[in-house]
């Protein structure tokens, strides 16, 4: 099918692009500047230009498709209230475009604060919005449904490779600043993570065989202790790990150490749901590198800090090279 893609040439995007396109569908992919849509035509998709604040151009490309994955999301936290409404709008545009069509459209969501004090599954509801969490794009996209149109939610967590790391990018950098691989309090937060490859695998499955109102976690490490993860980058840059304590750290209050302040913490997630709902009914093993791997490999990119870099390597080039991760069984 032809697969209207936002986000297409970000980090987690330029994989689903090249997963879609290995399995034979066409992409459309949204760009905003020359440099995305030059990325788009090399990687062999095609670019339809236009921007998330562009209803029209979001319109537009969803009726030439025969599906839609959106992908893109403004992470600057500074401005998430205002993020998150223009990610409203945007998944609005694009259901107007697709309603009465029962073409399959996935869309994007989070697992932060999902659940407190355990762990988080994809039976739960989406979080409320209000104001202190404004981002609705779970809410929003289920109540395309009623309107005839085919929508599954996929809830990433951290997302990784061994180039870049989310989050934990920002944990290397405040390191080699600080000397200090930090945790906040007894470092018990726990992040669910995923391989960008197979976060590109689960986005292509979800597209072609995803339920109508589906939620699905897209985890391969249901929970990874911040005392873990700071261990492994300490190790890795030879840098004591240790609890933040007097600000030495800059961390704030609840959150990661070195996080953007505002970024809401990751609950885990059991394993044996995501066995469940993907590796069984989608048939989807995760295989490529864990977190730990990727936040100390050597030769990280992260570690380099070569953050803003494009990631057009090709997703088989990039399966040849990473190192499995354990299977979960189903």
């Amino acid at each position: 099918m032809r697969v209207f893609v936002t986000g297409a040439s970000g980090f987690i995007g330029s994989a689903v692009v090249q997963e879609l396109m290995a399995a034979g569908h066409d992409v459309l992919g949204l760009a905003r500047s020359d440099a995305s849509a030059e990325a788009l035509e090399q990687a062999g998709a095609k670019a339809h230009r236009g921007s998330m604040a562009d209803l029209g151009s979001l319109e537009g490309g969803a009726r030439k498709a025969e599906g839609g994955i959106h992908l893109a999301f403004n992470p600057d936290f500074s401005k998430f209230k205002e993020n998150c409404e223009t990610d409203r709008l945007a998944i609005e545009a694009i259901g107007e475009a697709l309603s009465g069509t029962d073409r399959p459209l996935v869309v994007t969501s989070g697992l932060a604060l999902l659940a407190e004090g355990r762990v988080a599954t994809e039976d739960d509801p989406p979080v409320p919005v209000s104001s202190t969490y404004p981002r609705a794009s779970e809410v929003t996209a289920l109540a395309l449904v009623p309107k005839g149109i085919h929508v599954s939610i996929v809830r990433l967590p951290q997302v990784h490779d061994r180039d870049r790391q989310g989050l934990v990018t920002y944990l290397i950098a405040l390191a080699q600043e600080k000397g200090l691989s930090a945790y906040v309090g007894e470092g018990r937060n726990r992040w669910a993570a995923i391989h960008r490859l197979d976060a590109a695998a689960l986005y292509r499955l979800v597209l072609e065989h995803g339920a109508a109102g589906g939620r699905y976690h897209a985890i391969a490490e249901e929970g990874v202790s911040l005392k873990d993860i700071a261990t492994a980058i300490g190790r890795r840059l030879g840098v004591p790990g240790a609890a933040a304590r007097d600000g030495r750290c800059g961390a704030a209050p609840g959150h990661a150490a070195g996080a953007p302040r505002g970024a809401p913490r990751q609950p885990g997630v059991p394993r044996r749901l995501l066995c469940e709902r993907i590796a069984v009914r989608l048939r989807l093993t995760p295989k490529d590198r864990g977190l730990f791997l990727a936040a100390g490999a050597r030769g990280s990119g992260a570690i380099r800090s070569r953050r803003g870099e494009r990631y057009q390597r090709s997703a088989a080039e990039h399966r040849r090279e990473s190192r499995p991760a354990p299977r979960c069984r189903a």
